[in-house]
């Protein structure tokens, strides 16, 4: 009987690879930080620590594998958002996108931003891949200023702002404080708000007040 390992050898290192990612988040989830361990993963895929080692350069290397994983699943989620000739419509579907992937993948949610870890800080190169998972979303935020239906501004600030909405509603539902029934409604309705906020007839409302 064949291990995880060989398996995934005969697909190649990209499978290598993504075998050992599944297993260290499974064992966070289950076990914990402490387990955490190269010995434990190379046990439980049936491979040396020497490949581990060899590939990640060790725990914190491993843990930054996780990191970058974590955000690269992501923007290749956003990215396949199909667009629509309406650009609002577009950022309200990344927005759906964004809240569905975090709820199907929390682990990798809570690497990315919950510091599951004690201790470990993204290295550079991890945080330029982070930065690159928002690119969709900043140009969606653009073309909604360029079709005149939000207000001229920063478009990257303004998609970060989305952004530190979804995280703090998705964030509450993953902890369970929301149910998914409200946990949806309320994420929508947030989504909304801040767009309305941004929206040029928010700014025309605010002009008329003003006279």
């Amino acid at each position: 009987m064949s291990t995880l390992y060989q398996d995934a050898l005969r697909a190649g290192q990209d499978a290598v690879r993504t075998t050992i990612l599944d297993c260290a988040i499974n064992l966070l989830v289950t076990d914990g930080p402490a387990a955490l361990t190269m010995r434990r993963i190379a046990a439980d895929i049936g491979s040396s620590t020497k490949v581990l080692y060899t590939m990640f350069g060790g725990k914190e290397g491993l843990i930054d594998a996780l990191y970058r994983e974590g955000f690269a699943r992501l923007r290749r989620v956003q990215e396949q958002v199909p667009r629509t000739e309406d650009p609002l419509t577009h950022l309200t579907h990344l927005g759906a996108a964004y809240r569905e992937h975090a709820l199907a993948e929390p682990a990798y949610y809570r690497v990315m931003f919950e510091q599951t870890v004690p201790g470990f800080r993204p290295s550079a190169e991890a945080l330029a891949i982070a930065e690159t998972a928002f690119d969709t979303s900043a140009a969606a935020v653009a073309a909604c200023m360029e079709a005149g239906i939000f207000q001229p501004g920063d478009a990257r600030e303004m998609s970060k702002i989305f952004w530190a909405a979804s995280h703090g509603a998705v964030s509450l539902e993953i902890a369970g404080h929301f149910t998914p029934e409200d946990g949806g409604r309320r994420y929508d309705a947030l989504m909304a708000a801040v767009a309305r906020a941004f929206s040029t007839q928010h700014e025309s409302k605010n002009e008329g007040q003003g006279t």
